[in-house]
């Protein structure tokens, strides 16, 4: 009957279990339960009845989900304790405020008993910040369901790992870690001498052997080694028992954060003549013995899993690495004859699979009374791939700055010639013997204006007339002139996709793009074959990364161009966009095409991503935003008229121009047209002009990079006092090197260079309309 019996534990603590909710619908039941006793009205007492007994009745159920959740509970974590009860690690069960309700055979076997007590009490005799580990694991638990951390402690490490029973308990055991090098574990067997320090410096250990070297034993690094931060495989100088040491170190990232150094053997420092090199080959760092004629004596593991050939005895350290500018048996020769500075040269591994570098590091030692090197290397793989890309960004910021400021001299030349040119065309029909002569200046001038425009489209420069459009019309237009380029060896395919977007884009710019893919694609098969350009429509749901670039979801229209030809070696993929790189022969390729594609795609607001298979073929792939159709409104067809004679214009032009022949060409032009101009070599000039009061200016033509003062800045303080005068900035850098400083004057419209005569004419007449 005993065993049957109802405990009033498991009662009581369902009761004091009971949310906040059902106390209220407790509390609620109550009240009309003393309301139907007082009320005198039956109906109402009655009313007041039959909701107070609603009220018990849901407070009766919650209370007893109550119970059987607590009961159902404790016998869940009576089960765990029964089966951690002889676990070889601590474990304890404790609720959510970290009480311990529970703890193993082996913790209470350690003398102490910690029912009831926080179980970061118990800790803090192993680490300090006790309290902080565990809430940040019980936190982790309480998300994840399971957590576990490493930690250094003055015995060893320890390992805490956290389970969340329920809602309210969790299960933690503490272990020790063996540590995983042998060494390690027993430091002071060890010739060799090292230590333990956390990764902020502070001594944990030092084996006998290091003891013997500074004289006594200290609790922080930097009483020890006196040029602070460790360079691994660097020369260091160590406050010794008899004063400064020069020695090598090497340091080494332990579990959790702990750093293991080393001072290795030196010439200058170790009178040794014989070296453990059995106990080199324990260590964590690849390390190699070189002979005084560059032959490998030997070489520890670690030093043999850097390199995919196995270092063999016979070997010579030029048969592994390359790269050093000269020979590497005279870097030897100057560091066994102390005629080189110490320091670390960074190496390529010959052979490999891919592109790995390593930070080598020579010492010399004796060995038997012989000279030899001990060589420390270091995987630089990642360092040189920074390196590289930091050196390539400041490569490419240079070259589009050169590339804007060529350009922009370029576009003033241009304009100059064209300008005069379409000036002379005033005055020559068709039928006059030099028309001819001035057609091919003026079409040459705008060749070459075209070239200006591939230079500021690698530098992303370029002045864009972005519109709507659907690539597969653009294509459309467009295959006539691919097929001419292909030739009849190549068969020219194009896939759509159905529902394809429109994108915004300039699309002559885009017809330049898909021009060089595809003249890429069909000299990349001079047997024939086939070149596929496929379309579609491709919704993100999360960022696309790859290729260090980052792709935001949303909708895109990908094109691929995709060729079956030799493809590109995995090498040169990182170069193909640089400008002036090409793997075609000299005549055969500028190296312009792809880094010009490269520029318009990412000024456009896309992205441009390649992948190529030896021997398979190369695909090129596109992103653009897509963009929502534009509303098509039917307009009344406009009845054809006659063309209007063209306007003579009126009206007093300041114009401001640092180049004397464009500005004698943009005074003609708008003097022909029946404008008053006022010309100023520089915006002082201009300034100084309008100090007149009584001078009365229309229209401000203005260049926008001069020296001195530049265009907007001198338009600013000018129209402080003619704020209604009207402005037309003309520059051949792109619209977008100065759109802000243009945002905030009123009135301003701009003009790329290089302009014709009929483009600047249009544009003030229609500023001044």
């Amino acid at each position: 009957m005993a065993d049957q019996s109802i405990s009033l534990q498991p009662i009581i603590h369902a009761a004091l279990r009971l949310s906040p909710q059902a106390r209220f619908i407790l509390l609620a039941g109550s009240v009309f339960v003393i309301i139907a006793v007082f009320l005198q009205d039956p109906i109402l007492s009655l009313i007041a009845t039959m909701l107070s007994g609603v009220f018990l009745c849901l407070t009766t159920l919650i209370w007893t989900v109550t119970l059987l959740a607590y009961r159902s509970e404790r016998q869940f974590t009576h089960s765990v304790s029964s089966m951690v009860q002889d676990d070889h690690a601590f474990c304890y069960l404790t609720d959510s405020e970290g009480m311990v309700e529970y703890q193993n055979k082996v913790a209470i076997q350690e003398g102490e008993d910690w029912l009831k007590q926080p179980l970061s009490g118990y800790l803090k005799r192993y680490f300090a910040n006790a309290s902080a580990v565990l809430h940040r694991l019980q936190n982790k638990a309480q998300t994840a369901g399971a957590a576990q951390e490493n930690v250094i402690t003055r015995q060893g490490h320890m390992r805490l790992s956290v389970h969340r029973l329920a809602d309210s308990h969790f299960l933690w055991r503490v272990e020790e870690i063996a540590e995983s090098p042998s060494f390690v574990r027993n430091m002071s067997a060890i010739n060799l001498p090292m230590l333990t320090a956390t990764k902020h410096g502070t001594i944990l250990s030092m084996n006998d052997a290091m003891q013997d070297i500074i004289g006594h034993r200290t609790k922080s690094l930097n009483k020890i080694i006196a040029d602070l931060p460790i360079r691994s495989g660097g020369l260091h100088s160590i406050e010794g028992a008899n004063g400064l040491i020069s020695a090598r170190i090497i340091e080494t990232q332990g579990a959790a954060g702990r750093r293991e150094v080393f001072i290795l053997p030196n010439a200058k420092a170790d009178s040794q003549s014989h070296v453990n090199w059995a106990l080199f080959q324990t260590l964590p760092v690849p390390l190699l013995k070189i002979s005084s004629n560059g032959s490998i004596m030997a070489s520890n593991q670690s030093a043999q899993q850097l390199f995919d050939t196995p270092i063999k005895a016979d070997m010579r350290l030029s048969d592994l690495v390359e790269g050093l500018g000269r020979s590497v048996t005279d870097w030897i020769a100057d560091t066994l004859e102390g005629r080189s500075l110490p320091h670390a040269e960074v190496l390529k591994v010959k052979s490999a699979e891919q592109e790995k570098f390593l930070q080598i590091t020579l010492s010399r030692i004796m060995d038997n009374d012989q000279p030899v090197l001990i060589a420390v290397l270091n995987d630089a793989t990642e360092f040189k791939t920074l390196q590289a890309q930091f050196v390539q960004s400041q490569k490419m910021q240079a070259i589009g700055q050169l590339a804007g400021g060529v350009a922009h001299d370029f576009n003033n030349l241009l304009t100059a010639i064209s300008g005069h040119c379409d000036l002379l065309l005033l005055r020559h029909d068709q039928g006059d013997h030099d028309y001819g002569d001035l057609i091919q200046i003026n079409q040459n001038a705008n060749r070459a204006a075209s070239l200006v425009g591939q230079l500021l489209a690698f530098s992303r420069k370029q002045n864009l007339q972005p519109e709507t459009i659907d690539l597969r019309d653009t294509l459309a237009d467009l295959t006539h002139l691919l097929n001419r380029l292909v030739g009849e060896k190549i068969t020219l395919s194009l896939l759509h996709d159905m529902g394809l977007s429109p994108i915004r884009a300039d699309k002559r710019q885009l017809e330049q793009v898909l021009m060089n893919l595809v003249v890429n694609a069909r000299d990349a098969m001079p047997e024939g074959g086939e070149i596929i350009i496929e379309t579609k429509s491709r919704v993100l749901s999360e960022p696309l990364e790859r290729d260090r670039a980052i792709v935001p979801p949303g909708s895109y229209v990908t094109v691929k161009v995709t060729d079956h030809g030799s493809g590109i070696p995995p090498e040169k993929l990182t170069k193909i966009f640089e400008p002036f790189y090409t793997t075609k022969r000299t005549g055969e390729g500028t190296g312009l095409g792809l880094s010009t594609a490269y520029g318009i795609i990412k000024q456009s607001g896309g992205f441009i991503f390649v992948d190529s298979v030896r021997g398979s073929g190369t695909t090129f792939t596109l992103y653009f935003p897509a963009h929502e159709k534009p509303t098509v409104v039917d307009m009344p067809k406009a009845k054809s008229v006659e063309k209007a004679p063209e306007r003579q214009g009126e009206g007093i032009i300041l114009l401001v121009e640092d180049e004397a022949p464009v500005r004698a060409f943009a005074s003609r032009a708008l003097q022909l047209h029946g404008y008053s101009v006022i010309e100023a070599e520089s915006a002082e000039d201009a300034l100084n002009t309008l100090e007149d009061d009584s001078l009365q200016i229309d229209l401000f033509v203005t260049d926008v990079i001069m020296p001195g003062l530049d265009g907007p800045t001198w338009v600013k303080q000018a129209l402080k006092k003619r704020p209604d005068v009207k402005v037309v900035f003309v520059s051949g850098y792109a619209e977008d090197s100065f759109a802000d400083d243009q945002a905030q004057i009123a009135n301003s419209v701009f003009l790329p260079k290089p302009f014709s005569l009929t483009e600047l004419t249009a544009t003030v007449q229609k500023q001044l309309a």
